[in-house]
């Protein structure tokens, strides 16, 4: 009976232990646990993909934007979860990382929005002795920026285990946007709306006159 007993624990143990390589989003190979269980998210935006993902559980660190009380915060994946503003933090926003923070935490794996190419991850991993998973932010401003966002979505959601949340994601952004066009294709030019957005965020709120030429919104309904 003891032996018996036995086996299944070893495969337990096997289980947690198990590993496997990805290829991130700047084409780095990085061997990453097979479930992790703690992750932490570095740089703008990264906390808000896996938050979409449904695997904001996973998050055992924040940075310090997480912890600040805003006067207009419109970050709406943080007012879903507040316990976001009691765990450890890990360094500045924007991905300002502390990697000493970083080691007393422990986590065993870190999502990095990439900016400035694949060294970011090769510095953090090495300077923590943890797999850093470096991903493009994307966007929809173009095929090609949405793309990337596409990618990323899917490769957190494939280690997170939360694939099938991923597919739903994408499909809900590329049906709506299919949706917009279609529902204005037909508009002639002469009678298509002029409009201006203004209050445009870019690395944090602005007021009025900060503005977008090209309103992935606004390309979308022929305005």
């Amino acid at each position: 009976l003891l032996g018996f007993l036995a086996v299944p624990a070893c495969m337990a143990a096997d289980a947690a232990g198990a590993e496997k390589t990805i290829t991130d989003g700047f084409a780095r190979s990085v061997t990453i646990p097979a479930e992790p269980k703690e992750v932490i998210c570095s740089g703008s935006g990264c906390l808000r993909y896996l938050t979409y993902l449904g695997a904001q559980d996973l998050v055992v660190g924040v940075d310090s934007i997480e912890k600040e009380n805003q006067k207009m915060d419109a970050r709406g994946y943080a007012h879903l979860n507040p316990q976001f503003k009691d765990l450890p933090l890990i360094g500045e926003f924007r991905g300002k990382d502390d990697p000493e923070k970083i080691i007393e935490i422990s986590p065993e794996l870190i999502f990095k929005i990439g900016t400035s190419g694949a060294a970011e991850g090769d510095e953090l991993s090495a300077k923590t002795g943890i797999p850093v998973v470096l991903v493009p932010y994307g966007s929809l401003v173009s095929d090609e920026e949405q793309a990337k966002m596409v990618a990323t979505l899917r490769l957190m959601g494939d280690i997170t285990g939360k694939s099938e949340r991923a597919e739903e994601l994408i499909s809900y952004i590329e049906e709506t946007i299919a949706d917009l066009k279609a529902r204005t294709a037909d508009i002639p030019e002469a009678e298509q709306k002029t409009a201006y957005v203004g209050g445009v965020s870019y690395a944090g709120a602005h007021g009025i006159i900060s503005t977008e030429p090209a309103y992935p919104p606004f390309l979308w309904t022929n305005v």
